[in-house]
């Protein structure tokens, strides 16, 4: 039997690290970050456990790297919903209904990656947050600023902090309030972007499992077949 390609391989290397960053979303999302092991992650992944340690250095660079890659492609699917625009006011109005509104849907783990920032380990530079900075660098040119190297961390932190608002236990602050403070400070008028509804205001839940559970699917590339050919069990992107 022949040897694989390098192409075949990269492509099971990737599949490999999509299905555990898909597997992490999961399992954290159900089961609260305290519960979930590797092993199951890897389980749930259908990978060989060794793997999980050969692509992250450990769980807590996992949920960063599987938390990063939902705030980018959740950004990324606002920024370009229909009607699609260049319009900076819109695009901006976009990206923070887009965090916000992963506050107030995904609860557990946006509180559990913001702890997590806080740890030791910090901020983890994997390739998620890389493409998740790139899409608010191009938020905020396309907004305007003169300034983008201070501009766009002055926007991460804000968005930072709402988060955190949002979901500091016991002292939540609604949705609501934190949009009109954001869209003030940016000069955005209020049906810019997705206004929330009606009962948007309530606070984020804060258990691990209500309802039925999230499908994160939509958030990580077609698992392509190895062999190169169409078809195959790929996820939905």
């Amino acid at each position: 039997m022949s040897p694989r390609s390098a192409s075949v391989n990269e492509e099971l290397r990737r599949r490999s690290r999509e299905r555990l960053l898909q597997a992490t979303l999961e399992l954290v999302g159900e089961h609260g970050y305290e519960a979930t092991t590797l092993g199951d992650i890897a389980d749930r992944a259908g990978s060989a456990r060794g793997l999980v340690s050969y692509y992250f250095p450990g769980k807590r660079q996992l949920l960063q790297s599987a938390v990063h890659r939902l705030m980018h492609r959740t950004l990324e699917e606002a920024l370009e919903s229909e009607p699609r625009t260049k319009d900076g006011d819109e695009r901006l109005a976009r990206a923070i209904d887009a965090i916000l509104g992963l506050a107030r849907d995904q609860p557990v783990l946006m509180r559990t990656h913001m702890a997590g920032i806080l740890q030791a380990e910090g901020f983890v530079q994997c390739p998620e947050q890389q493409r998740l900075a790139v899409l608010l660098r191009d938020t905020v040119l396309r907004h305007g600023a003169l300034d983008v190297d201070r501009d766009y961390p002055l926007l991460r932190a804000v968005l930072m902090g709402a988060v955190f608002a949002m979901l500091v236990p016991g002292a939540p602050m609604p949705i609501v309030a934190l949009r009109t403070e954001l869209f003030r400070r940016y000069d955005l008028e209020w049906e810019r972007g997705f206004p929330p509804g009606e009962g948007d205001d309530e606070s984020p839940g804060g258990s691990p499992a209500h309802g039925r559970p999230a499908d994160f699917s939509r958030y990580f590339e077609r698992l392509r077949p190895a062999d190169g050919t169409n078809g195959g069990s790929g996820q939905s992107k």
